[in-house]
């Protein structure tokens, strides 16, 4: 029992210095020694635990570690800060019938990270010719973890992208760990594809995959107004970006989740690069096809690269997918 409850402890601690780490707004002495009390404090308590009693050790630990939770239940999310540039705006939307008003559509002309003509666009969709609905897959590194956009057409020749993406403080870089600890504020954002597909394998050097996604027609619709309906949440009530449980899957999940229901949960819905097999599964994808040739034909990383600033650019990466 003893070597149990230290585990415990421990990792109770160990998440306890991180989210110190993390969150405490002191330059880096002064949070070095914030946490090197912690670490003294837990080591106690586990000190107790070992000689003096089960009861004590644990009963010290849990008075730190409620005193701990009580400051992080503090930390709320904001949209009052200065972000970077490709974030700075947050989309939003207006539905009046079949016509639908989204403001703050991203339209970036990007010549590298750092080298780009920043534009927000506000633009109409007519939701009676919303024909189509594709997933994107961007990968930077590994196999088994990708950026996943979706992207809705419309017969008139419109696609728009929407993207769960973290909002970047200026000057903040991207950590998966920090994803954990309330690091970044989430945002749904809306983009021309010209932006927010070839900016990944044109200016990134990602890898980008296209699938074309077996909708009815009712649900298409359905989800394209819960992007809508998320996003204007967002600016009235922000939320924190999390790692695992709120980021660019779980969110578009928990939306068709609620539209039709009925979709199993998977490790896949965390391994975001593998993604794709488990929409297979639930018969998401274009019949006919295997998986891998799904994947051969979809990869547009090359496509995008030749398309580049093409008016055409939507349907020159779409050359030779299933279902286009």
């Amino acid at each position: 029992m003893q070597l149990l409850l230290s585990l415990i402890i421990l990792c109770a601690a160990v998440w306890g210095g991180l989210a110190l780490y993390y969150q405490l707004p002191l330059s880096m002495p002064w949070r070095a020694a914030s946490l090197l009390l912690w670490a003294g404090l837990s080591i106690f308590a586990l000190l107790r635990l070992w000689h003096e009693g089960l009861l004590q050790g644990v009963l010290i630990y849990l008075a730190l570690h409620m005193a701990l939770l009580w400051w992080w239940n503090s930390l709320t999310p904001s949209n009052q800060h200065l972000w970077e540039d490709n974030v700075a705006q947050m989309t939003s939307g207006h539905v009046d019938g079949n016509q639908v008003t989204l403001f703050n559509v991203r339209n970036f002309t990007w010549r590298s990270e750092t080298d780009y003509s920043p534009h927000w666009e506000t633009r109409q969709y007519d939701l009676s010719k919303l024909q189509s609905v594709d997933m994107l897959t961007s990968h930077w590194g590994m196999e088994a973890i990708a950026h996943v956009l979706v992207s809705f057409g419309f017969s008139d020749g419109q696609f728009v992208t929407f993207s769960v993406e973290i909002r970047k403080k200026k000057g903040q870089q991207f950590s998966e760990i920090a994803g954990f600890f309330k690091q970044y504020e989430l945002s749904i954002l809306a983009a021309d594809e010209r932006d927010a597909v070839a900016v990944r394998p044109n200016i990134r050097g990602e890898d980008t995959f296209l699938y074309r996604i077996d909708m009815p027609e009712e649900i298409r619709r359905q989800l394209f107004l819960s992007y809508i309906e998320q996003a204007n949440q967002l600016i009235e009530q922000p939320r924190f970006y999390n790692t695992i449980t709120v980021n660019c899957t779980t969110l578009v999940l928990a939306m068709m989740q609620h539209i039709s229901g009925g979709l199993p949960l998977d490790f896949r819905l965390l391994l975001t690069g593998y993604l794709p097999s488990y929409i297979e599964e639930q018969g998401g994808l274009t019949d006919g096809f295997d998986l891998s040739q799904l994947r051969t034909a979809g990869r547009i990383t090359e496509r995008s690269k030749q398309a580049a600033q093409s008016p055409a650019y939507s349907k020159i990466i779409r050359q030779g997918v299933p279902g286009w």
